[in-house]
């Protein structure tokens, strides 16, 4: 590990290692006010310094991440001078920090940038959070679109964006899950009709804005996890339904998945392999209310093993057939 790549966040903000909550928060504010990218519009060098603070203040002021920080300033000292001849002499209380090959992807995993870093003047900070079903409810607003925030006024809240993946099931009855914020749980209702791609909001569980002392919001992120049936085209939820060659010719009732369980579908004789049959209000529950549409799309299968009978009698129908879906194309020239 190169000795120049580790950061010391505590030279960053001018205190020592020593220093506590209260002189490291009084540090960052006055180099925060010095660097903000407001007092020094268009200084490149002033909005470069100003992250650096941030990320030092973000890392410094939490005490979990603090205490994972020191720990690695000690083994990159090691590592850099030479680990002695019984191997890593520092305690860094069971955890493996050999697994990171610098000190940025020790800082990025510390602040969950697994979706991007955030910039001194960014939007939200990027997470992905793992999650297990729970039991209770939380400030959860609803599904929305939203747009930048700008967390480097401050005036402006500090929010941070979260991944959820979460199974067609969950997603299409509603499920409690808790979210894992490293310093605390945060349990949350998500109601019934998240797609992927839908946002939730969950007020006052983001980090703090160090100017103000607010809490910005969580932003959670759905993904669905693939289903082996359904999938969307749209709002519609679309599932492919195999039928055979006498059932596309003469016509038949079939049963059919949905959400809510099998129901008969009478296929028209003559369908086409592709074409979608309607089942309204057999969808994806809706924000407003109420239910979209299920599509069915028709796949013909011919039969890949016949019994001599079988075979027979296909023979017999090419024998006699006089529809030709073809005639129409003996004439196409370029």
């Amino acid at each position: 590990m190169a000795s120049t790549d580790f950061k010391d966040y505590y030279a960053t903000l001018g205190v020592s290692k020593t220093a506590s909550q209260e002189e490291i928060k009084q540090a960052f504010r006055k180099l925060a006010r010095k660097y903000h990218p407001d007092v020094n519009p268009g200084n490149k060098q002033a909005e470069a310094r100003f992250k650096e603070i941030n990320e030092a203040y973000e890392v410094l002021s939490d005490s979990d991440k603090r205490k994972k920080y020191d720990q690695f300033g000690q083994y990159w000292k090691q590592a850099s001078e030479g680990f002695p001849s019984g191997g890593v002499g520092v305690d860094m209380g069971g955890f493996d920090f050999s697994q990171y090959g610098s000190f940025d992807e020790f800082i990025s995993e510390l602040l969950g940038r697994f979706g991007g870093t955030a910039g001194a003047r960014g939007t939200r900070q990027a997470y992905s959070y793992s999650t297990s079903a729970g039991s209770r409810s939380s400030g959860f607003s609803g599904f929305s679109d939203f747009g930048t925030q700008d967390v480097g006024s401050a005036g402006a809240t500090q929010d941070s964006e979260a991944t959820i993946t979460l199974n067609f099931s969950e997603a299409f009855h509603g499920v409690q899950k808790h979210i894992n914020l490293g310093s605390e749980v945060v349990d949350i209702r998500i109601p019934a009709g998240a797609k992927t791609g839908s946002r939730l909001r969950v007020r006052g569980k983001g980090p703090v804005n160090p100017f103000t002392q607010q809490r910005g919001d969580l932003y959670l992120k759905v993904e669905l996890q693939p289903h082996s049936l359904f999938q969307f085209e749209g709002d519609n939820l679309v599932c492919e339904i195999p039928i055979t060659p006498d059932e596309a010719v003469l016509g038949a009732s079939v049963e059919v998945p949905t959400p809510d369980g099998m129901v008969t579908v009478k296929i028209p004789a003559g369908v086409r392999s592709g074409q979608s049959l309607r089942l309204r209000g057999k969808g994806w529950p809706q924000p407003r209310g109420g239910r979209g549409d299920q599509l069915i799309k028709v796949a013909i299968v011919p039969p890949k093993d016949m019994t001599p009978q079988e075979q027979e009698y296909y023979e017999k129908l090419r024998a006699i057939r006089t529809f030709n879906p073809r005639a129409n194309l003996q004439h196409i020239r370029l």
